[in-house]
């Protein structure tokens, strides 16, 4: 299994970036997919995901209604669309496949300047 993600960069404080994250020899439209982020200094944290169990869509209550996720299953692409974006979201953003095992990708750098 192969992630790469893509999209990061940097941007100022109410702007808008979309990440990407294109996946081999894993089928996201049948799994566990997520966002995660790690700022400087801090733990991981998730930040959103799609449920495999019920397919439902969950959000950290800091990025709620500023973040979408969600994932082109020709493409086999996943994606976190975040808006309104604020300095405190500032960090490494990692997207993750699968459960047990589960798999991640490189992570992608986003810096939002204020």
């Amino acid at each position: 299994v192969q992630l790469q993600a893509s999209g990061g960069g940097l941007v100022q404080s109410g702007g808008s970036l979309r990440l990407s994250c294109a996946a081999s020899g894993f089928t996201l439209a049948y799994g566990a997919i997520g966002w995660f982020r790690q700022a400087p200094g801090k733990e991981r944290e998730g930040v959103s995901c799609i449920s495999n169990m019920d397919g439902r869509t969950y959000y950290a209550d800091s990025v709620k209604g500023r973040f979408t996720i969600s994932r082109n299953s020709t493409k086999n692409t996943m994606y976190l669309q975040m808006n309104s974006l604020k300095s405190e979201d500032t960090a490494v953003y990692y997207c993750r496949v699968g459960v047990t095992p589960a798999y991640w990708g490189q992570g992608t750098q986003v810096t939002v300047s204020s």
